[in-house]
């Protein structure tokens, strides 16, 4: 097991802890906690790539642990009413749609690589900024509704592009795959 993959898995195990902080309101750890599984997504990625230790677990390891992570931090604010229930049902499709997408992918191909697409980079990022902001602010107990609110409608919008995206991509993919 290599450090990226090692930071990858701390994050993975950061989840369930995450979200039970935010169900029992303590939200500013919550918030410093899913803040370092955050940097830690850029600094395995960051270790994988300048020493040369990408592997084929973790490139699929470290996408998982970020689903895992945001889904399950959007689930816990939706919950608790932080975000809104529409939001949290479109981040939630979108990777439901992209997990069976792949799975479908490799049953049909027996090809699957994990290659992102530069918008799903967005949409990550601006998922992470906006979970990380909304847990920020209620943690300091901060106002900035505007700010929250267009972030969520950058969220949304990246969401919808990166899901028809892949959607898109895959379906191309699979067609020239039967050929």
């Amino acid at each position: 097991m290599n450090i990226p993959n090692t930071i990858s898995l701390a994050r993975l195990f950061a989840v369930p802890v995450t979200i039970w902080l935010i169900l029992i309101g303590e939200l500013l750890p919550a918030f410093w906690l899913f803040v370092a599984a955050g940097v830690s997504d850029a600094i395995d990625g960051f270790i994988a790539k300048r020493f040369d230790c990408e592997t084929e677990f973790g490139k699929f390891l470290d996408p998982i642990a970020d689903k895992v992570l945001l889904v399950g931090v959007f689930i816990a604010l939706g919950h608790e009413g932080y975000i809104g229930t529409w939001l949290v049902i479109m981040v939630v499709f979108r990777d439901v749609i992209i997990v069976g997408g792949a799975l479908l992918f490799q049953t049909l191909t027996q090809s699957l690589t994990m290659e992102p697409l530069m918008i799903s980079k967005v949409n990550t990022a601006a998922q992470i900024i906006f979970a990380a902001l909304v847990l920020g602010l209620n943690g300091y107990g901060l106002e900035a509704r505007v700010v929250v609110n267009i972030l969520a409608f950058v969220v949304a919008l990246t969401t919808l592009s990166s899901g028809a995206h892949y959607v898109f991509e895959w379906s191309r993919r699979a067609s020239e795959a039967e050929e």
